[in-house]
């Protein structure tokens, strides 16, 4: 909004030329999702309490956690509204990148929104069954990959696929390009949904893969870095950048409330729907295989419960009882039962993913 009104003033006063520059807009849409989630904060969590939607902890899961019974949940709502409010004033929304990554994360945040109120409100305890929550997901992908395909925003690349640490290397997946759309929002979502069991794990994980993928987005919206990198030339995919950083600051305003002892969780309205927005822009900027690297943590947290659940069918089946390979699933938890602290736990995951994060980012210069 910003940018269309008060750009086109640089003819008048030479000052408003700064709004042409991304890195300006970017930095101001972080400093702005910051203070909006400092501001919104304290507002939701009081609301929250008032109308006690809280969080409902499982029976089976670690005994520790009955103490965190009656917190307030739908956090994700904070979050959304501290990523979409300076993007609305500093994007230039007539850029499709910006058009797309606001549709995923509103669509993917309204089925979170949507399950955590059948499951907190509306005492259903399962909330939104898993089979629509997936069509919702499903859905949103075929609607976002049939749009790449199509648009002649994305004519030059629209059914390429990046292969980090190899330089210029792209493979052309033709009609399959819309089938991995599908798979990379809906996987990553519920990667990042099983990963948020800890008081502030989550948030900092998802920030950190954010600020990363500003600084991929920077570089592939630029011709003379991606000349440089040898790296895939996205016009227009810059202006995510503005996107990543009011993501990575609302998730850093969030932390705020969410670190340990947590005053608030974002439910699934955060993490499916800020999970479903790192999907959509690891897409948008043709990283979908860094991400798995990028995303190291969300993967084994995913891994470690399906790994959980297939050895269990699998001795139950041929040994006559169940065995859990851990102690539980997702990970996070198995570490817990072994006697470590939360704290512990979350800090050191967000270290490995600041290494990760590191290590995707080097591919840039290797080969």
């Amino acid at each position: 909004m910003f940018y269309k009104l008060l750009y086109p003033l640089r003819e008048y006063f030479s000052a408003f030329n700064i709004f042409h520059y991304i890195t300006f807009r970017a930095a101001m849409s972080g400093i702005t999702a910051l203070f909006i989630s400092f501001f919104i904060g304290p507002y939701i969590i009081n609301y929250l309490k008032r109308h006690q939607i809280g969080e409902l902890i499982r029976i089976e899961g670690p005994q520790s956690h009955q103490s965190k019974k009656g917190t307030p949940t739908m956090g994700g709502i904070i979050i959304l509204f501290s990523v979409l409010i300076p993007v609305l004033f500093w994007a230039d929304l007539s850029n499709i990148y910006i058009q797309l990554i606001i549709v995923i994360t509103v669509w993917m945040s309204c089925i979170g929104l949507l399950d955590d109120y059948l499951k907190v409100v509306k005492k259903y305890e399962k909330g939104l069954v898993a089979k629509y929550k997936l069509t919702g997901q499903i859905i949103l992908g075929l609607i976002v990959g049939t749009i790449i395909y199509f648009s002649k925003d994305f004519a030059n690349f629209n059914t390429l696929l990046s292969i980090p640490f190899i330089k210029n290397t792209e493979i052309n997946l033709g009609w399959f390009y819309i089938p991995m759309v599908v798979l990379v929002i809906t996987g990553t979502s519920n990667a990042v949904n099983l990963s948020d069991g800890l008081d502030g794990l989550a948030s900092g994980l998802m920030g950190i893969v954010a600020i990363a993928l500003s600084i991929i987005a920077y570089v592939s919206g630029r011709i003379d870095f991606s000349n440089y990198l040898n790296t895939l030339y996205l016009p227009g995919s810059g202006e995510l950048m503005v996107y990543c950083l009011a993501f990575s600051f609302a998730m850093l305003g969030f932390l705020w409330y969410n670190a340990k002892p947590a005053q608030i969780f974002m439910g699934d309205t955060g993490s499916l729907g800020m999970g479903g927005a790192i999907g959509g822009l690891a897409i948008l900027l043709r990283q979908e295989i860094l991400l798995i690297l990028l995303g190291g943590v969300f993967v084994v947290e995913a891994l470690s419960v399906i790994i959980q659940v297939t050895y269990f069918k699998w001795t139950k089946k041929h040994k006559g009882k169940g065995i859990r390979l851990f102690k539980m699933a997702p990970i996070h938890h198995h570490y817990e039962l072994k006697g470590m602290e939360e704290s512990k736990i979350v800090i050191r995951f967000w270290i490995i993913g600041v290494l990760l994060a590191l290590f995707a980012l080097s591919s840039f210069k290797i080969l």
